[in-house]
This record gives structure tokens, C-alpha cells and sequence, in this order.
């Protein structure tokens, strides 16, 4: 007998935001992710070469309205129901977009899966 694993389809996922960082939204709804640089070479960086201790990267449109959807408790598939309601045909096409999305937000450590 084989034991053949069951593959497992990212639509179900569920991710939860890294604690590690801050964030907050502005009043157009923009998300902004605050995280220290920290390290031998980033301190030397600021140092010498005036770098920010503290860096921010803003969203875009559609990263600002998903970001604050990741709660741990909804699937990726909930999380793009939520961006068709709101986008529509612009969020086309919607799950390839989203699950590159996710993955780049999870390889960057800012989430991870529940």
C-alpha cells in the first residue's frame, strides 16, 4: 500500500499577522508596516550611512483593504470573497493574484499560517 498525502489546497489556508510588527492605517486607509532594522550591518548602515532605524513599507490600495482581513481566523478563500465584493473585476485575476500576494506577505515573515 502507498500512503499518498492528501495535497492541500492554498484557498483554505489561514493566515494570522506576525506580532513582531506594528502597523497602522491612515485616514484614506492606507496600511503602513513599521519594522526595526536591526543587526551588525543595519547599525552600521545607520550609522554611516544615515539609514532609519525604524523602516516603512505602505500598501497599495488592495494590500491596505486585505491586510487588516488577516485576523487568523479567515481562509484565503474568505479574504477574496471579501476583495471581490469591494473590487470586483479590478482584483481580476482575483486567487492567483491573492495567493502570490499571501505568499510574498508570508515570505517576508509579516504573516504566518495559523
Amino acid at each position: 500500500m502507498s500512503s499518498k498525502k492528501k495535497a492541500e489546497n492554498y484557498l483554505d489556508f489561514v493566515f494570522e499577522k506576525n506580532t513582531l510588527y506594528e502597523w497602522n492605517m491612515d485616514e484614506n486607509g492606507i496600511v503602513t508596516i513599521l519594522f526595526e532594522n536591526k543587526g551588525i550591518f543595519n547599525t552600521i548602515a545607520q550609522k554611516f550611512l544615515h539609514k532609519p532605524r525604524i523602516s516603512q513599507i505602505h500598501m497599495e490600495e488592495m494590500g491596505s483593504f486585505i491586510w487588516p482581513l488577516i485576523d487568523g481566523k479567515a481562509s484565503v478563500y474568505d479574504i477574496g470573497q471579501k476583495v471581490s465584493e469591494h473590487f470586483g473585476e479590478k482584483a481580476n485575476p482575483l486567487y492567483e493574484r491573492l495567493s502570490v500576494y499571501m505568499k510574498q506577505l508570508e515570505n517576508c515573515n509579516f504573516i504566518k499560517r495559523v
